[in-house]
Protein backbone atom coordinates (compact mmCIF):
# COMPACT_ATOMS: atom_id res chain seq x y z
CA UNK A 1 0.00 0.00 0.00
CA UNK A 2 1.10 3.85 -0.94
CA UNK A 3 1.87 5.48 2.46
CA UNK A 4 0.08 9.08 3.50
CA UNK A 5 -2.76 8.62 1.10
CA UNK A 6 -5.28 6.22 2.92
CA UNK A 7 -7.44 9.20 5.62
CA UNK A 8 -6.82 8.91 8.94
CA UNK A 9 -9.05 5.77 10.82
CA UNK A 10 -10.60 6.64 14.49
CA UNK A 11 -12.05 4.80 17.29
CA UNK A 12 -15.26 6.49 17.57
CA UNK A 13 -18.72 6.26 19.37
CA UNK A 14 -21.68 6.47 17.24
CA UNK A 15 -24.75 7.75 18.78
CA UNK A 16 -28.79 7.28 17.58
CA UNK A 17 -31.38 9.13 18.21
CA UNK A 18 -33.09 6.66 20.37
CA UNK A 19 -30.23 7.41 22.32
CA UNK A 20 -27.96 4.12 21.87
CA UNK A 21 -24.39 4.45 21.08
CA UNK A 22 -21.90 1.69 20.21
CA UNK A 23 -18.22 1.21 19.36
CA UNK A 24 -17.06 1.44 15.74
CA UNK A 25 -14.37 3.04 13.53
CA UNK A 26 -14.32 5.37 10.81
CA UNK A 27 -12.63 8.05 9.03
CA UNK A 28 -15.18 10.80 10.63
CA UNK A 29 -13.99 11.56 14.11
CA UNK A 30 -17.99 11.49 15.02
CA UNK A 31 -20.82 9.79 13.46
CA UNK A 32 -24.46 10.47 14.14
CA UNK A 33 -27.47 8.22 13.11
CA UNK A 34 -31.09 8.50 12.98
CA UNK A 35 -31.75 4.83 12.99
CA UNK A 36 -30.16 1.86 14.45
CA UNK A 37 -30.39 -1.64 15.36
CA UNK A 38 -31.79 -1.56 18.41
CA UNK A 39 -35.10 0.98 17.28
CA UNK A 40 -35.25 -0.36 13.86
CA UNK A 41 -38.47 -1.89 13.06
CA UNK A 42 -37.26 -4.97 11.21
CA UNK A 43 -34.52 -5.95 14.21
CA UNK A 44 -37.22 -5.32 17.21
CA UNK A 45 -39.63 -7.46 15.43
CA UNK A 46 -42.31 -4.33 14.51
CA UNK A 47 -42.72 -4.80 10.98
CA UNK A 48 -45.63 -4.48 9.49
CA UNK A 49 -46.24 -5.48 6.35
CA UNK A 50 -48.97 -3.56 4.00
CA UNK A 51 -51.08 -5.77 2.02
CA UNK A 52 -52.24 -3.08 -0.81
CA UNK A 53 -55.35 -5.17 -2.42
CA UNK A 54 -54.58 -8.39 -1.83
CA UNK A 55 -51.08 -8.97 -3.44
CA UNK A 56 -49.66 -11.31 -1.10
CA UNK A 57 -52.36 -13.66 -0.87
CA UNK A 58 -52.27 -13.37 -4.73
CA UNK A 59 -48.45 -14.21 -4.73
CA UNK A 60 -49.11 -17.25 -1.82
CA UNK A 61 -52.03 -18.52 -4.26
CA UNK A 62 -49.85 -18.21 -7.56
CA UNK A 63 -46.93 -20.10 -6.42
CA UNK A 64 -48.33 -22.29 -3.95
CA UNK A 65 -47.98 -25.20 -6.16
CA UNK A 66 -44.67 -24.16 -7.25
CA UNK A 67 -43.05 -25.01 -3.27
CA UNK A 68 -43.00 -28.33 -3.40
Amino acid sequence: MKKEIHPERHSITARCACGNSFETHSTNPELRVTICSNCHPFFTGQQKFLDTAGRIDKFNKKYASKKA
